[in-house]
């Protein structure tokens, strides 16, 4: 209890830097305060809607993760009611017939009738439910849980892990819950079910599923498994090898709709393909489309509804899946959308973000074309003044079309130079849209609100500008992808508006990986950077990291043990004795997807071969990225402590001896 009381003590002094800049403008308090919706539901009638909403924590009372709540939203009214905000809630979804709302909650299955205002369980299990699909019926269901463990025979009260064996795999069970007192059945299927989806008809179920419950599998080796309801026997399996995102029945149960790779070497599941359910042949639609999808939906057993993004956009439209013809019914360049739930009746309900504010609740017009946001879960943002946000696009030296988003610092000036930070994403397949791009580890509006331009550059390999892009990085590691991001800063020297003495860099994970490349390769462009879960040695990466064979398909296209050398080189340790940029290091101490070691590396080079400032900064209980309302919180002022006195030259003093005005934190 103390280092707890003393850890929030040192955040309470450490808050000054951080916010006495901050006039207006976003501080790392409000940050920390900023509710978004997560998921939205609509019941297939159009007449019953809800959504869950994220709650961050109170990082000077407790360091833990977010909560999950639950509200109903009545669609006449736009009303939004409370159900649940005492705990978390997971496995949202309407029951068929019945259209009571379902929910799962510490493993076990609830069920909230709007009638009866009224919560009860509906079914529990020997292990915790983890997942769950509805029959048309409204009865059965098809869920995943943990196999149980074994029960040790050991006199010893002592065991150790060893490594990748004795894995729990996650089986997948058929259960009629209308039946008081029905065993479930399990469905015979080695390895770990990731998801379950019955047919229209409920004479079958198809299943995703893995070789194991490692994470290199669920990556690169799941397969969709057709299997009939009554026999359980596999009918088929689908022809697909990569990475899968979703899928869903056609309404006649001839077909199925994947987001998932294009082959084995797409680095994301973000294309579309159609499979048929009794051969489990599939066809690749839209295969030159320059963006990636996210979402299908069915229309009628010929058409789907998709959202994708298209560059820094998204799009709302239709596919024809025999010529795979495309109808983009809304590209709205104002708000993004991130996942919608659509009615029998064409009611369609968003989650969708924009520039100035977080996810919330939307409406979409009957004609698709227009958008009406239903929420305002943090009604106080919209006082809080935000730098201008725009898109830009440079072209790089050998020809190649870059994009980004470039944040404006409060109270811009033409003609003013201001420092800037880079914040680079990772993947590196991802991309930046142009919505809501602050969190802890995005300095985004918090450093527009202390007088820092900000870029979010989309380098070659990100996504949402096709196959092609995607794919240009690979078998180059740090090579013209990072090039990109140079190209960028010298695009906005070359615009006025950024001080090519005071540039920063900061990113997590590959975005780590370019922080530590530019603070060691391209150390004579860049004054400062913050690291975050990143990547310094190639070599020792591959060995420590928990998806091996991903980075091989995906990335690298090379074998590490057929070019160390060249691996080497690629690695920011290699290029130490050029490192003059001041480095934080920030790693959580359970990461298994890049080792903490990754960070102690290129901490002990820097330390060792140069004089220039660096510090580790390590978070115990957390992996790769923190989740815990102190520990973010922790990082998002120590990135932007950093970058004040690195890049705008204030003095940072120890922790103890920082003093801070109560006065500056809000209530």
């Amino acid at each position: 209890m103390k280092k707890i009381k003393g850890l929030l003590s040192v955040l309470t002094a450490l808050l000054l830097l951080a916010t006495v800049q901050a006039q207006n403008g976003l501080t790392p308090v409000q940050l920390s305060k900023i509710k978004t919706v997560g998921s939205v539901y609509i019941s297939d009638d159009g007449r019953s809607a809800a959504y869950t909403l994220s709650v961050p924590a109170d990082p000077f009372k407790e360091n833990v993760t977010a909560s999950t709540h639950l509200y109903w939203l009545n669609i006449g009214s736009k009303e939004s009611i409370a159900l649940i905000t005492d705990k978390s809630v997971s496995g949202v979804s309407f029951r068929p017939k019945k259209n009571t709302l379902i929910y799962l909650s510490g493993g076990d299955l609830y069920e909230y009738s709007a009638k009866e205002n009224s919560h009860t369980k509906l079914f529990d299990f020997e292990q915790s439910i983890s997942g769950y699909s509805w029959a048309s019926d409204g009865d059965h269901i098809v869920f995943r849980a943990r196999e149980p463990k074994a029960e040790s025979n050991s006199p010893l009260p002592y065991a150790p892990e060893i490594y990748e064996e004795n894995l729990t795999n996650t089986w997948a069970y058929i259960q009629n819950v209308a039946k008081k007192g029905h065993m479930p059945h399990k469905i015979p299927l080695e390895g770990t079910v990731y998801s379950a989806f019955w047919s229209p008809d409920r004479s079958k179920i198809a299943l995703a599923v893995a070789p194991s419950p490692l994470v290199d599998d669920s990556f690169m080796e799941q397969k969709i498994i057709i299997v009939d309801h009554k026999t359980r026997d596999v009918l088929a399996e689908i022809d697909h090898t990569g990475k899968l995102d979703s899928y869903t029945w056609s309404p006649d149960g001839t077909k199925l709709a994947l987001v998932a790779a294009a082959t084995i070497n797409d680095p994301i599941a973000g294309r579309i393909k159609i499979a048929d359910t009794k051969t489990g042949n599939t066809k690749l639609l839209q295969e030159d489309y320059p963006g990636m999808f996210h979402q299908l939906s069915w229309k009628n057993k010929n058409e789907v509804y998709f959202l994708s993004s298209k560059g820094v956009q998204s799009e709302f439209g239709t596919v024809h899946v025999n010529d795979g013809n495309m109808k983009v019914l809304n590209n709205s360049e104002d708000v993004i959308i991130n996942a919608f739930a659509m009615a029998s009746n064409g009611t369609t309900l968003l989650d969708a973000e924009t520039s100035a504010h977080p996810d919330e609740v939307y409406s979409m017009s009957k004609n698709m074309n227009k958008l009406k946001r239903l929420t305002n879960s943090n009604s106080w943002l919209d006082n809080v003044k935000l730098g201008k946000q725009e898109v830009v696009t440079y072209t790089t030296k050998d020809g190649k079309e870059v994009q980004g988003v470039l944040m404006y610092p409060l109270g811009y000036k033409e003609g003013t130079r201001y420092p800037l930070i880079n914040v680079i994403h990772g993947g590196p397949e991802s991309h930046y849209d142009n919505g809501w791009l602050t969190t802890y580890s995005m300095a985004g509006q918090v450093a527009t609100a202390q007088g820092f331009a900000v870029f979010y550059p989309n380098y070659r390999g990100s996504t949402g500008r096709g196959l092609e892009f995607a794919m240009s990085s690979q078998g180059d590691l740090a090579g013209a992808e990072f090039d990109d991001i140079v190209e960028g800063v010298d695009y906005l020297i070359e615009t006025g508006l950024v001080d090519g003495e005071k540039v920063g860099v900061t990113g997590g994970s590959y975005g780590g990986y370019a922080t530590a490349w530019m603070s060691t390769r391209y150390s004579n462009r860049f004054a400062a950077g913050v690291m975050s879960v990143g990547i310094s040695n190639n070599i020792s990466k591959w060995g420590t990291s928990d998806i091996p064979e991903e980075l091989y398909h995906v990335h690298a296209r090379k074998r590490i043990w057929d070019d160390y050398q060249g691996y080497l080189k690629r690695s920011p340790i290699y290029h130490v004795d050029n490192a003059k940029t001041p480095l934080l290091i920030m790693h959580g101490k359970e990461d298994t997807r890049v080792d903490p070691g990754q960070s102690y590396e290129l901490y002990r080079h820097i330390k060792t071969r140069t004089e220039t400032p660096v510090r580790l900064v390590l978070y115990p209980g957390e992996g790769h990225g923190n989740r815990k309302a102190t520990a973010r919180f922790d990082f998002n002022l120590r990135m932007m402590r950093w970058f004040n006195q690195y890049l705008k030259g204030k003095k940072e003093r120890p922790d103890t001896e920082l003093q801070i005005n109560a006065m500056s934190i809000e209530n």
